[in-house]
């Protein structure tokens, strides 16, 4: 493909940082530049988003980041999603009439993981004290900070029922129960109050840096902030069911829960090794698209035509299929993951694929057995593209060879009502519960809910390669993949990858409740090359053409793409210009 260049990617050789806001990473840079680690940076950028960007991640939300330890020389995950509340079972919901789980509210609330799974990662591998870690978000908190537009437009969406409900939010987020103008000082006092306590008392526990942050971790999860929660969550509240509900989380189920490090599941492609989080999580979804792909020749073809987008939206769909068929919490369900990234079971779902039409089946495959096609009329197609909810992304590497990209998200303000004490509210990652029986990702006690949470880390010989990932739900794996083969076959640089028209499928069942599917469905950026969209059209996809990065909304239709490759002895770096407070530094 002949084009002018578009952009160019930052580059240095002492370190780098991409994060869904520019304050955040102002804040990971700093630390950087104060002699910190990527994990430190990381960290402490994502404490601070936490702050400013309330809308797409917060302290009781959750995390999911694959990194690479120098120390160690290895890849491995951090999972900080939480899990459902001993009393949530399928029972529970049908007593209550209820056939899903309700997306805003309490009864969606998990255990809390963001706050737990980020300082876990600074005790193991950061080298900031705790105080150090705290005191930007802090600062931000208590001082101040610009509203961005998109978060003004969630609470414009939201003011009706803030100041009907969830009044705890409306005095929190709404000005003389006015929406705030984007651009305002905005400040969050109770949640400045939270950290500050929570440092001050952990200090007072130990002088020792290590038991410092061990304490404050149990201050959040057995102390004030979690008595606090517990008496929140008991409280009914308005949610998407129409009708007012008390949540099931309890201090007993916040007390009994920590994050994890695990192991990252892996694949290989071409020359690197690709590492994501396992199948708790949509990552997986991303290695079964390459183990498809890797059958045909992509290097021949244009990465912005037809041929190239048709081949990688029929490899999403079977993906996909058996994403929604298999995956979930592999310590509850037994999920083949071995078998679904193996040759023989690709080979056999490649043939699925028709290179001159598209296809509108929902196709899961059957493990040594025939693929099987669900009836169409379980396949219920969506009204509208919608405005789904959004998540943040974080990338960082630094002159020691660490490496790490993480999706923050959950705890929205717009989901579940604001806990005035703390200044944040409890996560509703349970919406993407199952309440059908069997299901891998079925409703259970103490069960991580299957996740679209993702982040990639590319390893080249054995050496961190690259780090990449953007927030977009369901999209998430589709539009980090598609940047990765441009990058690979289409001979971008990574700048160029990121910029070139985006596209996802929706030819699956959504990880959102009701869990509708969208088939045949097909969404392409404006940007996308006319006689391209003309040739899917006529090869059968049902195509929808998204705006221009001007609507504060379009991000989310194309994602905000982040990525850091090292190569040739330097960094480098790419934000995505879809998001205009997409933000990349370093030297």
């Amino acid at each position: 493909m002949e084009s002018l260049k578009t952009s160019y990617p930052l580059c240095g050789t002492f370190g780098m940082i991409c994060t869904s806001s520019a304050i955040a990473t102002a804040v990971g840079m700093g630390v950087l530049e104060r002699g910190g680690n990527a994990f430190d940076a990381a960290v402490s950028a994502a404490l601070a988003m936490q702050v400013v960007m309330p809308d797409q991640n917060g302290p009781a939300g959750e995390v999911a980041a694959v990194f690479y330890s120098r120390r160690e020389e290895a890849a491995r995950v951090l999972c900080g999603q939480g899990v459902a509340p001993a009393s949530a079972t399928a029972a529970q919901f049908e007593s209550l009439d209820l056939t899903h789980i309700p997306r805003t509210g309490l009864l969606a609330a998990v255990t809390p993981g963001a706050f737990d799974a980020w300082l876990l990662l600074l005790r193991e591998y950061g080298t900031l004290s705790l105080h150090d870690a705290f005191e930007p978000a802090i600062r931000y908190a208590r001082r101040g900070y610009p509203l961005l537009p998109r978060t003004v437009a969630y609470l414009a969406k939201a003011a009706k029922l803030f100041r009907q409900e969830w009044t705890t939010s409306a005095a929190s987020f709404l000005r003389n129960g006015d929406v705030p103008q984007a651009g305002e000082l905005f400040e969050n006092r109770p949640l400045a109050g939270t950290f500050q306590r929570v440092c001050e008392e952990a200090a007072s526990a130990s002088r020792d840096r290590d038991r410092q942050i061990d304490a404050a971790r149990r201050i959040f999860a057995t102390g004030f902030v979690a008595e606090i929660m517990d008496r929140f969550a008991r409280r009914p509240v308005m949610d998407s069911s129409g009708s007012r509900h008390s949540g099931l989380l309890t201090g007993d189920d916040i007390a009994a829960w920590r994050a994890t490090i695990e192991p990252p599941c892996i694949a290989d492609y071409e020359d690197l090794t690709l590492a994501k989080p396992g199948p708790w999580s949509q990552g997986p979804v991303f290695l079964q698209q390459l183990q498809l792909l890797r059958g045909f020749e992509l290097r021949s073809l244009d990465p912005c035509g037809a041929d190239f987008v048709h081949l990688v939206a029929e490899a999403a769909k079977l993906a996909f299929a058996d994403k929604g068929e298999y995956y979930g919490d592999p310590a509850f369900a037994e999920v083949p993951m071995a078998e679904l990234l193996a040759e023989d079971y690709a080979m056999s779902r490649r043939r699925l694929i028709d290179l001159r039409q598209a296809s509108t089946a929902i196709r899961p495959g059957r493990l040594g057995g025939q693929n099987e096609t669900l009836p169409p009329a379980t396949a219920r197609r969506v009204a509208a593209i919608g405005t789904p909810r959004d998540t943040a992304h974080i990338d960082v590497a630094d002159c020691h060879g660490n490496m790490i990209s993480a999706t923050p998200s959950g705890g929205w303000f717009d989901e579940s009502p604001i806990i005035a004490e703390l200044g944040f509210p409890l996560s509703t990652r349970g919406q993407h519960f199952r309440l059908r029986p069997g299901h891998p990702n079925a409703l259970a006690p103490r069960k991580r809910p299957l996740t679209t949470l993702s982040a990639t880390i590319a390893l080249r010989d054995g050496e961190p390669y690259m780090a990449f990932g953007t927030p977009g739900g369901d999209q998430q794996d589709q539009w980090s993949l598609i940047f990765l083969l441009r990058h690979l076959h289409g001979a971008m640089d990574i700048a160029d990858a990121n910029a070139a028209p985006m596209f996802h499928t929706r030819s699956f069942y959504s990880s959102y409740a009701p869990f509708k599917a969208d088939p045949g469905r097909l969404i392409i950026e404006h940007s996308m090359p006319e006689a391209t969209v003309a040739e899917l059209r006529r090869r059968g996809h049902d195509i929808r053409i998204g705006g221009p990065p001007a609507d504060h909304y379009a991000a989310q239709n194309f994602g905000t793409l982040s990525a850091i490759r090292r190569a040739r002895g330097l960094l480098e770096a790419t934000a995505s210009g879809r998001w205009p407070y997409a933000y990349c530094a370093g030297r």
